[in-house]
């Protein structure tokens, strides 16, 4: 009930796509799942009741918060912010977060992009989401002619783009404070540890305010040679996505996932 409106646009044209169930058997083959899980599972730290107890808490409360049965939570050494989802078929899924992003964010901002990378599982992502990760490490449609390998690139980064508009609302749902999730975008666009004392989230909607209004009095050429570098990106701009999640907290939607929220919560004891 939370899926952003261009994600089920460009779901719908991604799958009417003609021969698209060939095209992603011929490139998810299990025996390469096998080896991207492999890849990921022997060189992270699995997090568990055990191990890094306070991240398998938030995965936890994230998971019941969505709805969804909870996947598993590797942590893996890489100087680089990131985090992503590997949907295996067949096999529970597996969030990657890497160190510097832990070290980077605040535990509420954190538990936000794992709200955000279980709103892959919980709307049904995973193929979309695991085929854009291998063509991104160049894998290819074998014996396919060009414009249907063409047009089906070109959608699924469409669709790749409009799918993290959902699932940042998944974030906000997890953490219920729409700073909290603007705040992490502004630090993965330009943040640091060092930094993180004096960052704004007020100046930084700014920024992405200013921005939509530049963007909006550009030239048609200005405004195509924007649009022509975004559509070869996988995510939105921070700043677009700043400003929509900021805009849909203020939304009836919002408010009334919020209080069924609130209202399922259990009663705390005194």
């Amino acid at each position: 009930d939370y899926q952003h409106p261009l994600d089920r646009d460009n779901t719908r044209l991604l799958k009417s796509i003609p021969a698209v169930e060939d095209l992603t058997k011929a490139v998810l083959s299990p025996s390469l799942e096998s080896a991207l899980e492999l890849e990921h599972t022997s060189t992270s730290v699995l997090v568990s009741e055990r191990q890094l107890p306070k991240y398998y808490a938030m995965i936890q409360e994230c998971a019941a918060v969505l709805g969804i049965p909870q996947p598993r939570l590797y942590i893996k050494q890489n100087p680089s912010p990131n985090a992503f989802t590997l949907a295996i078929r067949g096999k529970k899924p597996i969030i990657v977060a890497h160190t510097s992003l832990v070290e980077l964010l605040t535990d509420d901002e954190f538990k936000a992009v794992l709200g955000h990378e279980m709103g892959h599982l919980a709307c049904d992502h995973g193929v979309w989401l695991s085929l854009a990760q291998v063509l991104g490490i160049g894998v290819e449609f074998p014996g396919t002619p060009y414009f249907i390998r063409r047009q089906f690139e070109e959608q699924l980064l469409r669709w790749s783009r409009s799918a993290e508009y959902t699932c940042d609302r998944a974030a906000l749902i997890c953490v219920r404070e729409p700073r909290i999730v603007a705040s992490a975008l502004m630090k993965l666009a330009g943040g640091s540890p060092k930094l993180a004392a004096e960052l704004s989230v007020e100046a930084f909607l700014d920024q992405a305010r200013a921005y939509e209004d530049s963007l909006a009095s550009a030239s048609p050429l200005n405004q195509f040679l924007d649009n022509s570098r975004t559509n070869a990106l996988t995510h939105p701009l921070p700043v677009a996505r700043a400003k929509e999640i900021d805009q849909w907290s203020r939304s009836t939607e919002f408010a009334a996932i919020r209080d069924r929220l609130v209202s399922s919560a259990p009663a705390s004891s005194n």
